[in-house]
């Protein structure tokens, strides 16, 4: 795993990248987000590939858990990726509303995440 910084407007963004899948739990993600805020990053970009495919299947509770951790620590984290394969409208439901808030985002490209992680 490596962690690219951007600097956007006086904003410091963390880019995990990486071949692997990170998050596998809500341990991991809880882990992902103590290592990059003890780095004094508090928005992330991740990329939908690294996350298990289990996270988009709301059954499982894994993206309710995870996502609760970053915001109960005001962490923003965009997750790039193509999510239209996803055609269950519980998780079509969650993705937008979601993308709402602000807080939890996403997103289709880094270009994007970026600007919105900068305002």
């Amino acid at each position: 795993m490596k962690i690219t910084t951007h600097e956007i407007n006086q904003t410091r963004i963390a880019e995990v990248i990486s071949d692997e899948i990170i998050i596998q739990n809500a341990q991991d993600g809880l882990e992902l987000l103590g290592n990059i805020y003890y780095q004094d990053f508090d928005k992330i970009v991740i990329y939908k590939k690294n996350i298990t495919p289990e996270f988009f299947d709301l059954k499982t509770r894994i993206a309710g858990d995870i996502l609760q951790k970053f915001s109960n620590y005001r962490v923003r984290l965009a997750i790039v990726g193509d999510f239209s394969q996803y055609k269950s409208n519980s998780i079509k439901d969650f993705i937008f509303e979601s993308n709402t808030t602000r807080h939890i985002n996403f997103i289709s490209t880094l270009a994007e995440a970026l600007e919105r992680l900068s305002r």
